[in-house]
Order: C-alpha cells, then sequence, then structure tokens
C-alpha cells in the first residue's frame, strides 16, 4: 500500500482573515502525520502494517474546500468548547442561565454552530514530531462565557504514539469539555467496514441515552449487554441485536465510564484489524470514552483518494468527560474555575500483531 502524502497546496486558504496550513508531522519509526489548522484537524495519520506497509489509518479530506463543505464536520477535529451533548442546548451556571445553539435534534452538540472544529487555531512547530496549537474562544463566543485560552498539543513518540495534550483556561466560570473526533480505520481509510475490528474496552458501566442521545443519569452494567467490550469481541458481533440502545444509537454512540481509581493515565481501549494486523491501544486522563462506529456515514460524499465512506467504514474513541454532564451533579464536572487549569492527555499507541486474521 502505498502512502499518499496530503499536498499542502490543497489546504491554502485564507479564513476569518488567517491562513490555513497543512503540517506534517514524523517519527523515525514508520509514522507520520498530517494536520491543519483549521479545526485542529488530522487529516491523515500513517502507520506501518504487520508487512510494514504504510497504511492510513484515519478517514478525511482532499482538501480545505472539502472539508469546509463536508456534511460531516468533524473528522480529525478537536471538539469544543463542549464536546459531545448538551440536553436543549442551554445550563445554567451561577446564576445565569445561558442558551448554546440547537444543532442536533435538540441538543447542542461538540460547542455548536462554530465550535472548535471550525475556527482557525494559531500554530506552531518547534520540531518534526510536535505541534502547538492554541485558540482563544472569547466571552460569549457560541453562548459560552468566560474568554477560554486553549492549548493542544500533538506529539509523535518513538514508539508510534500520537500522544494529544489540552490546557485551558478561563477568566470567568464556564465548561470545558475537549476531545479529539478522529474516525479511524485500522484496515486503512476506504475499507468499507470495521465490524470485524476486536475491540476492548476498560468499562465495567456505561451510559445509557434515551432517543436524542442524552443520558438517561444511571449508569448500567454492560454485563450480559453488547456494550461488554471488558473481553474481546469483534465491533460487528453485537451491534445488529434487537437492543434498545443500539436502536437509539443506530448502533454504537455511547459514553464508557471508564475503571479508574486515583488520577493520571490509564488503559482505555483497544482496538485491532484482522487485515492489517495494526493495533491501536487507548491511554487516557479522562474519566469516559465515546465509541461511536461511523452509524450515519452513508457513503455519500468523496473522501481523501477517491474513497467513499459507507455507514460503520470508521469508529471513533473520543476520550471525554460525559455528555450533558452539567444537568448530572453526580457525573465528573465539566465546571473550570478561573482560579484552576483544565488538563487532560491522550494517547495512541499503534503497533502491529501478527497472530490476527
Amino acid at each position: 500500500m502505498n502512502k499518499i502524502r496530503p499536498d499542502k497546496k490543497d489546504f491554502r486558504k485564507t479564513i476569518d482573515g488567517k491562513e490555513i496550513e497543512l503540517f506534517y508531522l514524523s517519527n523515525s519509526k514508520g509514522m507520520e502525520m498530517s494536520v491543519i489548522n483549521y479545526g485542529a484537524k488530522i487529516v491523515s495519520l500513517h502507520v506501518p502494517d504487520r508487512n510494514g506497509n504504510q497504511v492510513d489509518v484515519v478517514l478525511g479530506k482532499r482538501s480545505i474546500d472539502d472539508y469546509l463543505n463536508d456534511q460531516e464536520p468533524y473528522f480529525g477535529a478537536v471538539c469544543g468548547r463542549t464536546a459531545n451533548r448538551i440536553a436543549n442546548g442551554q445550563f445554567f451556571l451561577e446564576n445565569n442561565d445561558y442558551y448554546l445553539a440547537v444543532n442536533n435534534g435538540p441538543n447542542n452538540l461538540h460547542g455548536g454552530i462554530k465550535g472548535f472544529n471550525a475556527v482557525v487555531w494559531n500554530a506552531r512547530q518547534p520540531d518534526e514530531k510536535t505541534l502547538e496549537l492554541t485558540y482563544l474562544s472569547k466571552n460569549g463566543e457560541e453562548g459560552y462565557p468566560g474568554n477560554l485560552r486553549v492549548t493542544v498539543i500533538y506529539r509523535l513518540t518513538e514508539d508510534n504514539s500520537l500522544e494529544i495534550s489540552y490546557e485551558a483556561t478561563t477568566d470567568q466560570t464556564t465548561i470545558v469539555n475537549l476531545t479529539n473526533h478522529s474516525y479511524f480505520n485500522l484496515s486503512g481509510e476506504g475499507d468499507p467496514y470495521i465490524g470485524d475490528h476486536t475491540l476492548v474496552i476498560n468499562s465495567d458501566y456505561f451510559l445509557p441515552t434515551n432517543d436524542v442521545a442524552i443520558p438517561l443519569g444511571k449508569p448500567e452494567e454492560v454485563e450480559d449487554t453488547p456494550f461488554d467490550f471488558r473481553s474481546e469481541h469483534t465491533i460487528g458481533e453485537r451491534i445488529e441485536e434487537e437492543f434498545t440502545q443500539l436502536i437509539y444509537g443506530n448502533g454504537y454512540d455511547h459514553n464508557f465510564n471508564l475503571n479508574r481509581s486515583g488520577e493520571g493515565l490509564i488503559f482505555c481501549a483497544r482496538a485491532a484489524s484482522p487485515k492489517t494486523g495494526i493495533v491501536i491501544e487507548v491511554f487516557t486522563t479522562e474519566p469516559g470514552v465515546q465509541l461511536y462506529t461511523g452509524n450515519y456515514l452513508d457513503g455519500s460524499f468523496t473522501g481523501k483518494n477517491g474513497h467513499r465512506y459507507p455507514k460503520r467504514s470508521a469508529f471513533c474513541l473520543e476520550t471525554q468527560h460525559f455528555p450533558d454532564s452539567i444537568h448530572h451533579p453526580d457525573f465528573p464536572t465539566i465546571i473550570l474555575e478561573p482560579e484552576d487549569t483544565f488538563r487532560s492527555k491522550t494517547i495512541y499507541t499503534f503497533s502491529t500483531d501478527n497472530t490476527i486474521h
């Protein structure tokens, strides 16, 4: 499989008075990534397969114009100010009601109409392995209170890991929940189905939702349900079962509460492709992860390299605080005070396994 590198000239454009640029990152072990400062989007991520071939394992678009006109605005993006959903696009904080855009049924999704996925970040590349992106989300932007300063750092390591570090500060009490929304296919972007991928998730509980993807509140045990990935299952093994939560989500689109004791990085999930032998392991400081199985991709548009992306041609593992946390005091808090700093880190480590076929 030949590596097709995105071309910088296809991503040159001025948006909101700022220049869009494509950046290349690489290590010495055959890993290469490209990122644009529009939405902090990961455009490509090449890793070696079991035969040493370079495989692009994330879905993406061919040009900045394709990203701007895409019906799927979150490919590879940083989502915020609050990733995932807020019920009815409103919340109450410090004696004030705040009203956000309703852009996903009755809910606010991934920060609103112009979330962090659709703004131009300032970018600095200190070395070939690292890209630092910064953004000032001004008070009132998309309805949120406070001037929020955000830094996201992408870094490739020599063990073929992608480290994503997030940091944010505010001058007024606000809410923050940041994630990266890369769509993975470990058989290579353009492969039509991730149902054959094996998956393990370090979680005893998931959050059931109503029919518009808002958590009902109380976590449920994964045991004896299609949501039990504590031992290895393929993604497609149980996805068509007549199970209410799968029907509501049109597949998996749910938060898994990670088994955590204490602070710091913990094992989150592991997935693998039998076709390429590529394995991804996820480690995070976050309390949850949203498994999304590309349920609403429909193959109606063309992605990179002329490939179309049909339903379930990718999966997402979005490390995060829980959806709609602001309405659930028993969930880990997403409230950020001016005297505090939001910090989060997620690591995606790639390797190969020659025993899976």
